[in-house]
């Protein structure tokens, strides 16, 4: 069973921690709304439910429509076990005639780490009694003006206002939730554990269905021309054929949703960072290093694809828990990568490498942020496209290397890909200011701004980093270095006449497009554990994508 009773007593003790002195021996109640069906624009055709996450982790409740009514108090019976009621509607004979109804309240309270289930029409006399036997209470609730979460309606929220020494306030509870969220116990652990397995075999089967291909053991055309191909002999020519065969393997173990929209782009489109159409077909003939937007026919028999990257981002959920898997496959060239790329995805592999290293507990992310760009800047000067005379320390001033590498090397994961948000970033507890520093960059600054971008780095390598913290045992991230050649960026930052590149070199890679790898990472008491099941290293890849393995 999820526990949300357990989930309930961490957010209040998250939620004491936050108030004033004056407010912290109060009764303390949560009032939530849980997110409903919503439909398309102007239509009866209902859009896809997925519970609210804060909801889920407070409820385990997939129901839409439901409500929760959560109490507890320092010091008393309720400081070990709060109380936890559920509201869920009633069926209605519509809900049995068209839809899956509700279930009925024996089986929720079967099923739910909860006090009690009931209806919500029983919701403001619950209210009303529970603040009547809690003197003083303190009510949170989420942003009531947000159009971010579930409106609360004003049947539930009046009882409180009018209620004569009860006070509502939504100052606390959202950053209360994410605190509470930010480390996961054994039963999310096992949730994000099981959604990145499924979504591992599921990049695996991609791979191989390429790797069929090339081998013989799927041709075009090759079903009869008077029934449609079956799922078994589907070739991948296409982004959105990669991407069917992706989300179709996700289905087939019971996922029910993608974590995010899938990023499936060939070719040089792989440099654009969340590249989402999915649209196109593989590249047929020479690519060049601005073919970005390639929209060349489908090919016929005579025709070979050229040899390219397949970049897919791409992760489902489990119980609403995520995973966030990318991997980068050889497409055309036999199913093996070209030098360049091969040189790629290998200094890729080795900044994944070394933040790997880095993660355990108190680490701070900002310096796994750093080895990363001072990993592509050695490469770099390894491979001739920074010159190997320059200084690295230079280069990574400059901010050049955040043309190649212009994202965080990772993010929190669990209900949501991009978790918590709120607690990501950490701030000064005293000045409320943004911590961005590592303990070695702390140092570095109050010795001035000169010294710390000297041993740091130019502020652009760490402008779009969604974590900025030190890493706690139990939280789960991301970790996915990339390198990419986009001709935005690099035009931007004027890379093809910086003193430290070799322009013609440079020209090499560009057709390159670009290279993600992304693993899943639990942090454990003294290390890390990685969630993600599929394999990234070189051989394996091309064995598999080339047919051979």
């Amino acid at each position: 069973m999820y526990p949300a009773s357990s989930h309930v007593r961490k957010t209040f003790e998250q939620l004491v921690a936050l108030l004033p002195a004056s407010e912290k021996t109060k009764p303390q109640v949560i009032l939530l709304a849980g997110e409903v069906v919503d439909y398309r624009n102007d239509t009866d055709r209902e859009l896809v439910f997925r519970q609210e996450s804060n909801f889920y982790y407070l409820t385990g409740c997939d129901v839409p429509s439901s409500f929760l009514l959560a109490a507890y108090q320092p010091g008393t019976s309720l400081d070990q076990k709060p109380s936890v009621d559920l509201f869920i509607p009633e069926a209605a004979e519509a809900d049995i005639m068209w839809s899956v109804p509700p279930p009925s309240l024996t089986v929720a309270s079967q099923s739910h780490d909860v006090t009690r289930v009931d209806h919500p029409p029983a919701l403001p006399e619950a209210i009303t009694t529970l603040l009547t036997a809690l003197p003083g209470a303190l009510v949170h609730t989420l942003m009531r003006a947000s159009p971010l979460f579930p409106a609360l309606p004003d049947a539930y929220l009046n009882p409180i206002l009018s209620h004569d020494s009860a006070a509502v306030t939504d100052l606390y509870l959202y950053t209360a939730l994410h605190n509470a969220r930010l480390t996961k116990d054994i039963h999310e652990i096992e949730a994000i554990r099981h959604a990145n397995g499924i979504s591992s075999r599921a990049h695996e089967v991609v791979m191989r269905v390429l790797g069929q291909a090339v081998k013989g053991g799927l041709k075009k055309g090759a079903a009869a021309a008077d029934r449609p191909l079956l799922p078994g002999e589907w070739l991948i020519e296409k982004e959105a054929e990669a991407e069917a065969i992706f989300v179709a393997s996700c289905r087939r173990e019971g996922a029910v949703h993608q974590a995010y929209l899938p990023i499936v782009a060939a070719s040089t489109r792989a440099s654009t960072l969340h590249y989402c159409c999915n649209d196109r077909e593989f590249a047929w003939g020479p690519v060049g290093p601005h073919d970005h937007h390639n929209t060349a026919p489908l090919a016929t028999d005579a025709k070979q694809i050229s040899p390219q990257v397949l970049l897919i981002d791409a992760g489902c959920e489990w119980t609403n828990y995520a995973a966030d898997i990318t991997r980068t496959m050889p497409v055309g060239n036999g199913g093996k990568f070209t030098p360049e790329a091969r040189a790629m995805y290998s200094l890729v592999l080795e900044m994944q490498d070394a933040s790997f290293a880095l993660s355990k507990p108190g680490a701070h992310w900002d310096e796994v942020q750093r080895v990363c760009h001072t990993t592509l800047i050695r490469g770099f000067q390894r491979l001739g496209i920074f010159r190997a005379d320059a200084e690295p320390g230079n280069i990574l001033v400059s901010g050049l290397s955040a043309a190649f590498f212009p994202h965080g090397v990772g993010h929190s994961l669990g209900l949501d890909v991009h978790d918590v948000p709120s607690v990501s970033k950490a701030t000064d507890p005293v000045t409320g200011k943004l911590v961005v520093f590592g303990q070695g960059r702390e140092a570095a600054a109050a010795a001035g701004a000169e010294k710390a971008e000297a041993e740091w780095g130019h502020a652009s390598c760490y402008k779009y980093l969604r974590l900025r913290r030190p890493l706690e045992q139990g939280m789960v991230v991301t970790i996915e270095p990339g390198i990419y050649f986009s001709p935005h960026l690099l035009g931007r930052a004027q890379a093809h006449v910086s003193p430290f590149v070799d322009p013609e070199v440079l020209k090499r890679y560009e057709p390159v497009g670009g290279v993600r790898i992304e693993d899943v990472v639990h942090i454990t008491e003294d290390g890390y554990e990685n969630l993600t099941t599929v394999r990234s290293d070189v051989d394996w890849v091309e064995g598999v994508c080339s047919g051979e393995l």
